[in-house]
């Protein structure tokens, strides 16, 4: 979508339709002159309290005497609980609305952004959060069934004389979520490790390195725990390390899982909902839509991403409860549940980025466990790690995309609940704090490194749809980590 910023009056653009957003409780008369125009059509259904302002309530008005033919009120609720996401909401509600009319050609207006309370601060300008909403809302997979919907938005214009709005920023970022999303909604038959592999291939550039480790070759660098994961399928595992080298110094390391497919291996799963096992590879799309947003904004900063790709399946040569592999730092692990294979393929490759790139912190991403959605629902991202400063560094990026991250503990207690009798560790210490004996067992390879966990199981899928977020994949992540990026 082409994005454009003019600085002109709402009745003299020219556009299909005209946004005009407005609060519930404060209502400065700014759209007087144009309501005055259309022959008070605005005031008349605001009088009748057909519309109120109520968050996302909207009404489309049919107008005459300007350049617009359709005029659509956007609420945005009360003026004193106005925040970004809020705003967000409102202009998905909006968007999404106007493409179902068929308009090409939309514009916003930002009049009311200037009446907002001395109590909102953030770090984009108001507008910007209203067209961010608007863009996410706008994705649509459709990749497999033929569709008669192909109505598109091509052009939104928001009126006002601020040019100081981040919008390469804001489409470039829109566009690596949407990128993330397309690899977690394509079905596994079509996503397998070897597709996934190509795919990071194909965002090499100046910039950025990619290399594939095949089965020998990680075998060869004793990543056992890894490989286990693999044995009952198929498909080979592909060990994908992306590098990008846009800054100096020691490189951040981004750890995603990536099981293309995960059916619990010998500890099957039910069968109800594992179709939406394809999304167990969310960390690793999300690790690879970043590392290409970064290198198209050119960001000042080293990374290598981690993405050991695999299948989890039951097979007849698949692990089994009570095998014990070993990982790539030497240490032992009893595989008690094989269910529990995020975990594994995560130890070797977050063992691979500090025996290999000595970075100076780890932040891995993972679909790790169904425990963190009987915690947290689906309305936050579990955050655990060893290192205070980046920790907060992470929660500031999430309150500010809220993509929020709710901090669980690290007790050492938790070392006992994962404590083998027949190997160092074991992966699984039973239903009891699972949540966090999985983020301890990751603990235990990051050593010294600074090292952060989100745990993304509860929020990388929506079962309905919500303001910005279609149902399917959300790509959790993507737009808390380039913030976080930006910044660091």
């Amino acid at each position: 979508m082409n994005i454009l910023i003019k600085n002109i009056s709402e009745e003299g653009i020219k556009a299909d339709a005209l946004i005009l957003p407005f609060f519930e409780d404060y209502s400065p008369d700014i759209y007087s002159d144009l309501d005055s125009i259309i022959g008070g059509l605005i005031r008349r259904i605001i009088n009748s309290k057909e519309f109120t302002g109520k968050q996302n309530q909207s009404s489309l008005l049919h107008v005459r005497n300007i350049n617009s033919d359709r005029i659509l009120l956007i609420g945005l609720g009360k003026q004193s609980e106005i925040t970004s996401d809020r705003m967000r909401q409102a202009g998905g509600r909006a968007f999404f609305s106007l493409r179902e009319t068929g308009v090409k050609d939309i514009a916003v207006s930002s009049k009311l952004f200037e009446h907002l309370p001395k109590s909102f601060i953030a770090s984009q300008k108001p507008v910007f959060y209203f067209i961010e909403g608007g863009l996410l809302s706008l994705y649509k997979f459709e990749k497999y069934r033929k569709s008669e919907n192909n109505k598109e938005i091509k052009t939104a214009t928001i009126l006002g004389s601020d040019k100081d709005i981040a919008l390469k920023w804001l489409q470039t970022v829109v566009n690596a979520v949407n990128f993330a999303k397309d690899l977690i909604n394509t079905p596994s038959n079509d996503m397998t490790p070897a597709v996934l592999s190509d795919l990071a291939k194909s965002i090499s550039g100046k910039k950025v390195k990619v290399k594939v480790l095949e089965r020998k070759d990680i075998e060869k660098e004793g990543m056992g725990a890894y490989l286990s994961v693999s044995k009952g399928s198929a498909e080979p595992p592909k060990f994908i390390v992306v590098e990008y080298k846009g800054g100096k110094g020691d490189p951040l390391a981004l750890v995603g899982k990536s099981i293309t497919f995960d059916s619990g291996g010998i500890s099957l799963k039910p069968a109800e909902g594992m179709e939406k096992m394809k999304y167990d590879m969310s960390g690793g799309a999300s690790v690879l839509a970043v590392i290409k947003a970064v290198s198209e904004l050119d960001l000042a900063v080293n990374i290598v991403g981690i993405l050991p790709a695999t299948e989890n399946l039951p097979g007849g040569s698949a692990s089994k409860p009570g095998d014990i592999v070993k990982s790539i730092t030497g240490k032992t692990i009893e595989i008690i549940n094989t269910d529990a294979e995020g975990r594994l393929a995560l130890a070797d490759a977050m063992g691979y980025a500090i025996k290999y790139y000595k970075p100076k912190a780890v932040i891995d991403i993972a679909t790790l466990t169904g425990a963190c959605s009987v915690a947290l629902g689906s309305e936050a991202i579990a955050i655990m790690g060893n290192n205070t400063e980046l920790m907060g560094k992470l929660k500031k990026a999430s309150e500010e995309t809220y993509e929020r991250a709710w901090q669980m503990p690290l007790y050492d207690e938790y070392k006992d609940y994962i404590k083998s009798d027949a190997a160092d560790i074991k992966n699984s210490g039973g239903k009891n704090g699972s949540l966090v004996t999985a983020g301890y067992f990751l603990k235990e390879f990051a050593g010294d490194t600074p090292w952060v966990h989100l745990d993304i199981a509860g929020t990388a899928w929506n079962d309905k749809d919500k303001p910005y977020m279609p149902k399917g994949a959300t790509a959790i992540g993507v737009r808390l980590l380039l913030t976080f990026l930006k910044e660091v």
